[in-house]
């Protein structure tokens, strides 16, 4: 086939920073590459271009979400095509480097590119002789490269050194060629996150910090001092992918659930999350809650603070999406959802059920109150307030101890705050109140500098 930009579908999750792609093979049938267990925006891509997913690509067992490959092979017979290095225990083609797969009219190449897991391929997109861009997974990304200490921190300098070696074999093709990463802006997998999603062989050469390295030694200096935190739940889920998550045969969904059971479901140890916005929450909620807001990085938030054997019940407000809501649980692994509090906040109130606030607080209100921030370290060092502790939300639950009554609780913008301060108020923790902002509205209230530095 003659194969034009328009062929390539990018289908970008921006809660996990992820990309998967879908390519247009020309004849109804198309390619995945990276497609994760909500498969939403691929479904909606394939039916309007009417193709039917007839290969699943894999480039690594993902940590960051599942795995929608085995959706794709049960519900459109899609050949999953994965590395033989991967010893995943469902059916699929096991590829090792150079082996290739005749997509009709396009071949797809398996490069052996360990670095950011062992058995990590990237995939060479080719028409006829001519390279027409490489699906390179989670390593060589836009600006940068993949994290390498996905598989323990002892490992981190080893893969990162295989890293190396990986990213040099991909420069070594033509500099027109595509570059399309899975990880990229937001997702915890990059190590750091660029802005740009796709790029070229030729850019990256030119742009990369990484790649300018000198030499190895400096190339693993620059990965791994770059590298923060990840959520919790990464840990789980690559072994899970290895294994096969569970094909879902429903969309799932949440069960209508009155006050009643609800507090039932409590008492036997579930956990409540509520997915309304800031101010809801910090106007009226039920006490023991935990606010994690419906937005993008809903799922990340999820997976980093609540176990992942634990049932689920959640506090939703009028017009909220509750599909968005399950679908984010399900692409990282979060099954056991017992259902949604029925009538809202409003029916708990009615049944006499005990509420609790939180307030928000304004920059000019933080006066002498001690303020906990619990953005990600790179965000604290980048600027705070002066005399702020610094404790970042996903390592909370291990300083609870050290949480002052009375704090202000502040991030960026307050979605982060207000899981803070719900999950203090958990502990205990009593007049907290969460900053309605961030750093810079206290800068614009105050007309003070932030202190910068770890």
């Amino acid at each position: 086939m003659s194969f034009a930009a328009e062929h390539l579908i990018p289908l970008v999750d921006d809660g996990l920073g992820n990309s998967a792609y879908l390519v247009d093979l020309g004849d109804g049938r198309a390619l995945a590459v990276d497609a994760s267990r909500d498969l939403r925006s691929l479904r909606q891509a394939a039916g309007q271009r009417g193709l039917t997913v007839a290969f699943a690509a894999d480039t690594h067992l993902h940590a960051d979400f599942l795995t929608g490959a085995l959706q794709l092979a049960a519900g459109d017979g899609a050949a999953v095509l994965a590395s033989a290095a991967g010893r995943r225990a469902f059916p699929h083609t096991a590829l090792a480097d150079g082996d290739e797969v005749d997509l009709g009219g396009l071949t797809l190449r398996a490069l052996a590119t360990p670095g950011h897991t062992d058995e990590h391929l990237s995939f060479l997109l080719l028409d006829g002789a001519r390279e027409l861009g490489v699906f390179t997974g989670g390593s060589l990304i836009v600006g940068s490269a993949a994290r390498t200490d996905l598989l323990g921190a002892e490992r981190a300098e080893e893969l990162a050194r295989a890293q190396y070696r990986s990213l040099r074999r991909l420069t070594e093709l033509p500099d027109a060629t595509a570059v399309w990463p899975t990880h990229g802006a937001g997702s915890f997998c990059s190590a750091p996150p660029g802005s740009e999603r796709t790029t070229t062989i030729g850019a990256q050469k030119a742009t990369n910090d990484l790649l300018a390295a000198p030499d190895e030694d400096t190339f693993v200096r620059r990965l791994l001092g770059s590298l923060g935190s990840y959520p919790a739940y990464f840990d789980r889920l690559g072994e899970i992918n290895r294994r096969g998550p569970a094909v879902l045969t429903t969309a799932p969904a949440l069960e209508p659930l009155a006050p009643a059971a609800v507090r039932s479901l409590i008492a036997v140890g579930a956990r409540l999350v509520d997915a309304r916005p800031v101010a809801e929450f910090a106007a009226d909620h039920i006490p023991g809650a935990v606010s994690n807001p419906l937005r993008p990085a809903f799922a990340t938030w999820l997976g980093w603070l609540l176990p992942d054997d634990a049932t689920l019940v959640f506090v939703l407000g009028p017009g909220q999406d509750q599909a968005e809501l399950v679908w984010q649980a399900a692409k990282i692994g979060y099954d056991r959802l017992a259902g949604q509090l029925a009538g809202g906040m409003e029916a708990w109130r009615a049944d006499g059920g005990p509420t609790g606030t939180i307030r928000l607080v304004t920059a000019e209100q933080i006066g002498e109150r001690p303020v906990l921030d619990v953005r990600q370290g790179t965000e604290y060092a980048a600027g705070h307030i002066p005399g702020a502790a610094h404790v970042e939300l996903g390592a909370l639950a291990a300083h609870t101890h050290g949480a002052a009554d009375g704090a202000v609780v502040m991030c960026g913008h307050g979605e982060r705050a207000m899981t803070a301060a719900s999950l203090l108020a958990r502990t205990g923790a009593r007049d907290l109140a969460v900053l309605a902002g961030g750093a810079d509205d206290w800068v614009k209230a105050t007309g003070q500098s932030l202190e910068d530095g770890a």
